[in-house]
């Protein structure tokens, strides 16, 4: 059954209008704070051979896919399972904070879900936690701007509710850990409103091209020229994006290290919106999702590892995404071909839910999505020059410090062995996942 044919009980209209604010717990945060900084042993060599002979769609890293997501808690979760049954399972995975994953997960690629909400408080009460009566949620989503999350009303949970917060996390981690390979940011616009029977969900702000300067200038205002790569630093004196990625091609290492770069998951009318009135992507933030052919052509997103266009895309010069596992089912059942494929296809960027073992959600498993030889990067099975060398891409990375239960109060298993209390938020404990079955349907 899909999610999209769910129905749910009608939300009672005497919620109370206060909310109790959203944590991760004591130890949680002791161990965010901690990783905004990288022990010595961990401090990169940059060899200038790599630096300035190594260009940045010549190596490959690990991301992650809905890299802000929490799971709901566990009155919620039981609720929507109790309608969509195994398709639930679909959504069974979760995320560490995003400079937890860059520093002790060797993730070098991110993916955010982002809603509109110009005038603030649009998500701030999300149906499913009132029909499951765990409380009042966040008065941060009260404030306006965008905001970060996955399906809203039923999947809302966050490590970081609003782009800017999301943002300045990842800035933060990056001011301090300054010669990291740039740091990748997939953007994905959501707007699509959920329609079941007779029961009335939010509806999303439409993302129109209006909308677009306003996601600009969202991170323009955390990150300034400097921090970024941006298509104008791409294109140079060429007439188009594509023909700069072809022939000059992308920065090298040495000059892109510490900074970032933003890239559209939409196609459609979304990329079409996004270039009105910016041909070739002149003075955006975003490359886009296009295709070869195109003026804005330099990202490319091809989700299927099997796509056999991937090594050919890679050795033209186009900066790959593709997916090593979808919906926890590789996960579930150990299948490592997909993210094997991943990996031989040269995509740059193979993006997983298990970047390190013990993240599995309700069940058990040994799948795990990493960069071969267990370095933060490395070379481009495609198109990696000779000059380049694993070991000297990217070093910032420290194990994951082990996790010490910090409440008492605890309802359910979560990945990584973390529990949730009853509002919802995650607390650090040592708890084996248990396996449970079944096929999901919901792609998420």
């Amino acid at each position: 059954m899909s999610l999209r044919s769910m129905v749910l009980p009608s939300r009672s209209s005497t919620s109370s209008s206060t909310r109790s604010k959203l944590a991760f717990g004591v130890g949680a945060l002791a161990l965010l704070a901690a990783s905004f900084t990288v022990p010595a042993t961990g401090a990169p060599r940059l060899d200038p051979n790599v630096d300035d002979n190594v260009r940045i769609n010549e190596v490959q890293v690990i991301g992650s896919h809905n890299s802000y997501k929490r799971m709901i808690s566990a009155p919620e979760d039981e609720l929507r399972r109790s309608f969509i049954g195994d398709a639930a399972n679909e959504m069974e995975y979760q995320h560490d904070p995003l400079p937890i994953q860059f520093a002790h997960q060797r993730v070098r690629q991110i993916e955010l879900d982002v809603f509109l909400d110009s005038a603030g408080g649009l998500y701030s009460e999300p149906m499913i936690r009132g029909f499951a009566g765990v409380g009042d949620y966040d008065p941060a989503m009260d404030a306006p701007g965008t905001k970060v999350f996955h399906i809203q009303d039923v999947d809302y949970a966050t490590t970081c509710m609003s782009l800017v917060t999301c943002l300045t996390q990842i800035k933060g981690w990056s001011d301090a850990n300054p010669t990291h390979l740039p740091l990748a940011i997939l953007v994905e616009l959501k707007d699509t409103p959920l329609s079941f029977g007779s029961f009335t969900f939010t509806t999303p702000e439409p993302w129109n091209a209006a909308a677009m300067d306003t996601l600009d200038a969202e991170i323009r205002s955390v990150f300034g020229p400097n921090d970024m790569i941006v298509p104008d630093d791409v294109r140079g004196s060429h007439t188009t994006l594509e023909d700069a990625v072809l022939t000059d091609g992308w920065p090298t290492i040495g000059d892109s290290r510490g900074k970032v770069m933003f890239m559209m998951d939409n196609g459609g009318g979304y990329r079409t919106d996004y270039l009105a009135g910016h041909p070739s992507l002149q003075g955006r933030v975003l490359f886009t999702n296009a295709n070869p052919g195109d003026d804005d052509a330099a990202f490319v997103k091809r989700n299927d590892p099997f796509d056999s266009s991937i090594p050919g895309l890679v050795a033209a010069g186009y900066i790959v995404r593709t997916r090593a596992d979808a919906d926890t089912h590789e996960a579930r059942n150990n299948d490592t071909g997909p993210r094997d494929a991943a990996l031989a296809s040269g995509a740059q960027y193979v993006s997983t839910d298990y970047p390190i073992a013990g993240m599995a959600v309700g069940f058990t498993t040994n799948y795990v999505a990493q960069i071969p030889g267990g370095t933060v990067a490395r070379c481009n099975p495609i198109n990696g020059p000779e000059e380049c060398i694993d070991a000297e891409l990217d070093t910032i990375y420290s194990p994951m410090p082990p996790r010490t239960e910090t409440t008492t109060t605890t309802t359910t298993t979560t990945p990584q062995g973390s529990t949730t209390t009853p509002d919802g938020t995650a607390s650090p404990v040592a708890n084996p996942a248990v396996p449970v079955a079944g096929n999901a349907d919901y792609t998420g």
